[in-house]
């Protein structure tokens, strides 16, 4: 069998050296997602979803204006290059996630056959910008800026000044469009809907743990380690088995990593919702939870009322919800750390319960829909926080859709910055926390700082895509028809309560009564079912957001979205196409247990699919493996000939390289510093050349 892992190493070292930087959904270049105007452009002639507002369109055509260009082909490029900030791809075409350009990525004659990208784009129009301008007088050229290091400059020049030819030029601006980037071609971006890959015909799994838990994070040391947490505010570190070794979960719950129980309150939808280590926990030892507090059990459990007259609610009025009163119980993001008791802190097994610092809380007018995941952003390194409406029947003040209310948004925080006491008082903050200067506060000061998001009605579970960042997913669990799936973009408002899904939403509990929906600009699930499509006998349904598939244990799943139900033994993807552009069709996946799983799986009547009973979460470990977490136990997603599926990319003896599933390499990999490449090269081939060398014999796994 050495040639089984001889082909997996193969096919990791390939996903390495492939991975695609990019292939971002609609997105501008100011982070935020493009928008219908109400007024058709007049300058740039953009239709549909756009990133320009009329004021925006009326500064590019005076910019155009100042250019003073004369000759007429030269300044019909140069309006196109101006108005492509207009495009809905824009933060594509000037690759925002790298380093933000004066001018788009420029078509050019390397475009790769295998583009997603349509057929218009398959042209030199690098060469043709050239061709058209080189010789043209140009007043505050664009492409200057690159030649003078970013500084604006007010003086006439050519592109025969800056650049000695055509090739030159165009190795500065000129781009391949392929599947990990887009380039400009002189129109609107354009998308191919050709790849017609087949649903995997099924998924299979194993039980690996008997255990119920709602949280797992991997281990930031990259081991096999993850850690798990129950909703009463026990966290376990665990040692996840390999795939097909025929052993279990190793967990010791008599000892837990951190022992929260004193301090959270767990009943209904409230306890442990969330965990994060920090970015760079193996330096800083720093370890968050985010769990629900009662006030009137822990005296530590106080903080500002989010029913409050800022946002015109009082909480006198409010009558109880199970038993609780208006804000007995908090919403609390709390610190702690590792450090203290060795300097490795790969080997630190347990935490101490006491808290280094808080970081937020925040009193809940309901006891439900409070969200409670929190993450570290994959790129920037701020701590997101997702909140819920509050609770209520229909969000019954609004506090979703108001910008004053923490409630029904997605916060992000920076946990770095250590805020002093004025400004915590200026910002009116709701803890130790300072606000990231590229929020939407900065630019809509109408907002509280802390948003990221809104218009959320219980957010439960979000994750960004290990291998395309800007795809940050979270699903929301909807009130009375849809659950949904939201690409969330900075400034984005995902609707609730105007909306539930794509319609209209009205309640009669609501204070005030939906009859328009003028005054907001909705964001659109990606992703949406009925609830009575999930159980059709109780019509209830509450989705559980996952992961985009990123293991190469099944090689047919690989770029899929994987999301489930609560109320079903069922699981669902989202498979984008065409791809970059944020329309998913949605395959709902026949599940078996694996005969030789290391626990045996209870399966439902009459059928092969296992008893999941209810389905909380979704786990994701060092190795990208997908792992469920029930209320009958933990599995995991392994090969699917292990259930005798079939995948045309997966066999009982070795992996083929999956072409249509590995993302081809493109000129903007992450990848693409030459020292990186040399050393991933300098590892494989050196694994190969040890096979050779020590002739290994690996037994069957």
């Amino acid at each position: 069998m050495a040639g089984v892992l001889t082909m997996i190493f193969s096919f990791s070292c390939l996903l390495l050296l492939h991975s695609p930087c990019c292939s971002s959904h609609p997105l501008c270049t100011n982070f935020r997602a493009p928008f219908t105007v109400e007024t058709t452009l007049s300058f740039c002639q953009y239709n549909g979803s756009v990133c320009c507002s009329t004021t925006e369109d009326l500064q590019l055509r005076n910019r155009f204006k100042s250019m003073n260009v004369s000759a007429s082909g030269c300044a019909s490029v140069l309006k196109s290059i101006l108005c492509s900030r207009c495009d809905q791809y824009s933060s594509e075409l000037y690759r925002i996630e790298s380093v933000p350009r004066a001018v788009p990525v420029l078509c050019n004659s390397s475009v790769s056959t295998r583009s997603s990208q349509s057929q218009h784009a398959k042209i030199d129009y690098c060469s043709e910008v050239w061709d058209k301008c080189y010789n043209v007088s140009i007043m505050s050229s664009p492409f200057a800026l690159l030649a003078t290091g970013g500084i604006p400059i007010k003086s006439t020049s050519k592109l025969t000044d800056l650049w000695h030819s055509k090739g030159a030029f165009c190795d500065e601006f000129g781009g391949a469009s392929d599947d990990g980037a887009t380039c400009f071609s002189g129109g609107p971006v354009l998308l191919n809907s050709s790849e017609n890959r087949s649903p995997p015909s099924g998924i299979c799994l194993e039980k690996i743990g008997n255990g119920s838990y709602l949280n797992m994070v991997a281990h930031p040391d990259g081991s096999n380690r993850v850690i798990l947490s129950n909703q009463a505010g026990k966290l376990w570190l665990a040692t996840v088995p390999e795939q097909g070794s025929g052993e279990t979960l190793g967990i010791d719950e008599s000892n837990p990593f951190l022992d929260l129980t004193d301090e959270v309150h767990s009943d209904g939808e409230l306890g442990l919702l969330g965990m994060a280590f920090h970015s760079n926990f193996q330096q800083n030892g720093r370890f968050f939870a985010s769990f629900n507090c009662d006030k009137v059990r822990w005296p530590k459990c106080s903080g500002r009322c989010s029913c409050n007259t800022d946002i015109g609610c009082d909480p006198s009025k409010l009558s109880s919800d199970n038993g609780g009163q208006p804000c007995q119980y908090h919403s609390v993001i709390a610190e702690f750390t590792a450090n203290g008791t060795t300097t490795n802190l790969s080997s630190v097994t347990r935490i101490r319960p006491v808290e280094v610092r808080r970081i937020l809380t925040m009193g809940l007018p309901f006891t439900t829909h409070h969200g409670g995941q929190i993450l570290f952003g994959p790129n920037d390194g701020y701590l997101y926080f997702m909140m819920g409406d509050g609770g209520g029947n229909g969000d019954p003040y609004n506090f979703s859709q108001n910008k004053r209310s923490l409630l029904g948004k997605i916060m992000r925080l920076d946990i770095d910055t250590i805020p002093s006491a004025k400004y915590i008082n200026e910002l009116h903050l709701w803890g130790n926390y300072s606000i990231p200067k590229d929020n939407p506060f900065y630019e809509d000061n109408e907002l509280l700082p802390e948003i990221w998001a809104m218009g959320f009605r219980s957010p439960w579970r979000c994750s960004f895509d290990s291998e395309r960042p800007s795809y940050f997913l979270c699903a929301d669990v909807g009130q009375d028809r849809y659950e949904e799936v939201d690409i969330v973009t900075k400034g984005g408002n995902y609707g609730w309560r105007v909306y539930e899904g794509p319609s209209l939403y009205n309640s009669s509990s609501s204070s005030v009564a939906n009859k328009s929906s003028n005054f907001i600009n909705a964001i659109f699930p990606v992703i949406l079912y009925n609830h009575s499509s999930v159980n059709r006998v109780e019509g209830s349904a509450a989705i559980t957001g996952g992961y985009f598939y990123r293991s190469i244990t099944d090689p047919c799943l690989y770029g899929r979205y994987l999301y489930a139900d609560l109320y079903a033994d069922a699981l669902w993807s989202g498979f984008e196409n065409p791809k970059g552009s944020g329309n998913f069709t949605t395959t709902e996946h026949p599940v078996e247990c694996a005969n030789d799983s290391p626990i045996q799986c209870t399966t439902r009547p009459e059928s092969k699919s296992p008893a999941f009973g209810f389905i909380f979460s979704f786990g994701q470990d060092n190795n990208k493996d997908i792992f469920l977490l029930t209320s009958s136990g933990v599995y995991r997603i392994v090969r699917p000939g292990r259930c005798n599926y079939i995948c045309s990319m997966d066999n009982s003896t070795g992996f083929t390289t999956p072409g249509s599933v590995v993302d081809p390499p493109s000129s903007g990999s992450k990848f693409s510093n030459s020292q990186t490449l040399q050393l991933l090269v300098f590892y494989c081939v050196s694994f190969f050349v040890n096979m050779f060398l020590d002739g290994m014999q690996l037994s069957n796994y």
